[in-house]
């Protein structure tokens, strides 16, 4: 099903996701009213900088602001979020009442940080989470007043890339991460244990299989520290809190739309699942917030915190919208994630999730520059590069293309005998303590 030209299309998100598809929209030749509904006061901008250029300093929180690659045209309500949406008359409604109309729904309402359990605490000043530009604003002038310690709780993307700008900024640092190694959960033992060692010879104090039972008052609303789970305690004046993130869907709640796991249930084709099991065209739902069957990974539900994925996806819902499925293919974008820290490059493609196998296919640990390849069944399915890129591209057609594990041999830079190694998976701590 396609917009109608004068059908009313409602974007419910400012970010990159709903910018991207509110482009391919219009590009697709929908000339009917456009509305975009956005919670934070910005235009769309781009996240990525803010965990690294903006705190660091080297870039203004105002100068992340996404190009419109296309007139858009479009009634922007920005500063007011959606608290609710009524599918049966078709509206969104927004904090201040507002009931805004739709024939066509776009959600791409991202993700939130994941706040600190406790309010009181999350509240003491110095304690910060890092998602938005003005969290990251914010941040960034209490690094310029130079605490004499920054704690990181928590050992992802964020907390690593966190920690890097730190020690960049010649702070002291110390990270409390719940896993035996940083980045352990995503890339596994035998890859993370490589990446500790380089964030501990940063200068980084790495507490691993450790957790924060609380975060500490000074006694005048600031943060001094936190007390650790066996009672130990770490002295600091900037706390970032970086636990993951959780999709902004609360919204919804008696919609009539499924949620599982958070996101919203979605078909190949990005259309919502409400509750007598339609898929619903007219509702589509992109980046973050979107749980939707991987055509490469043996359709299975998965939802992306990927800017890329957000890119795509968007513009893929937005054409969509516009021009209808009819001879479309689902959506089947490569996953893909980039992190800068500690001096290092890092891209992953594909999804490691339950891969049994790992490789080292290019360069190797020991030369600080590699591709790994991970494989399932027999399958390589994700490739990571470390200072390595430029062989990435063959693994991502490989990974396309189903091709047995591992993919290539017998290629420049590889080691002579490729050793298939065990990825070590970490247990999860939360699930061992229930």
């Amino acid at each position: 099903m396609s917009a109608g030209q004068g059908d009313r299309v409602v974007v419910v998100g400012a970010s990159l996701a709903g910018l991207r598809g509110a482009e391919a929209l219009r590009r697709a030749g929908h000339r009917g009213p456009l509305t975009i509904v956005g919670d934070e006061p910005h235009a769309p901008y781009d996240r990525p900088p803010l965990s690294k250029h903006v705190i660091a300093g080297e870039l203004g929180s105002d100068a992340t602001t996404l190009p419109n690659l296309v007139a858009l045209d479009a009634e922007w309500r920005l500063g007011r979020a959606a608290t609710a949406l009524d599918t049966s008359a078709r509206e969104v409604v927004l904090t201040d009442g507002v009931r805004v109309a739709y024939d066509r729904l776009l959600i791409t309402t991202g993700t939130a940080a994941r706040p600190w359990h406790d309010p009181a605490q999350a509240s003491l000043e110095g304690v910060f989470t890092l998602r938005g530009r003005d969290d990251a604003a914010a941040l960034r002038e209490a690094l310029a007043a130079r605490p004499e310690r920054v704690l990181i709780v928590g050992g992802g993307f964020i907390g690593c890339e966190a920690a890097s700008v730190c020690r960049d900024l010649d702070l002291a640092v110390t990270m409390i991460d719940p896993m035996p190694a940083p980045l352990a959960k995503v890339l596994g033992l035998v890859v993370s244990g490589f990446l500790v060692d380089r964030i501990k010879a940063s200068g980084v104090e790495v507490r691993s299989n450790a957790r924060v039972r609380s975060l500490d008052a000074d006694g005048t609303g600031r943060v001094a520290g936190a007390t650790l789970g066996d009672g130990s305690r770490i002295s600091a004046q900037v706390v970032i809190v970086a636990l993951g993130a959780v999709p902004n869907t609360g919204w919804l709640k008696g919609s009539g739309l499924v949620l599982e796991a958070g996101g919203l249930v979605c078909d190949g084709h990005c259309r919502v699942r409400d509750e007598s099991s339609a898929f619903r065209p007219e509702i589509r739902a992109a980046g973050d917030v979107a749980l939707w069957p991987h055509p490469l990974y043996e359709d299975r539900p998965v939802r992306l915190e990927h800017w890329g994925n957000a890119a795509a996806q968007g513009a893929y819902v937005g054409r969509a919208l516009a021009l209808g499925d009819a001879g479309q293919p689902a959506f089947a974008e490569m996953p893909t994630f980039w992190s800068s820290q500690f001096g290092l490059n890092i891209k992953l493609v594909g999804l490691t999730e339950g891969a049994e196998s790992l490789a080292f296919v290019q360069g190797s640990l020991k030369e600080r520059r590699f591709v790994a390849v991970y494989g399932r069944a027999g399958r390589t399915i994700a490739a990571l590069s470390v200072d390595c890129a430029r062989w990435l591209p063959a693994y991502v057609e490989a990974i396309a293309a189903g091709a047995p594990f591992p993919p290539i041999e017998g290629a420049l830079d590889q080691p002579a005998r490729l050793a298939t190694l065990d990825p070590a998976w970490p247990a999860d701590p939360a699930k061992d303590k229930a």
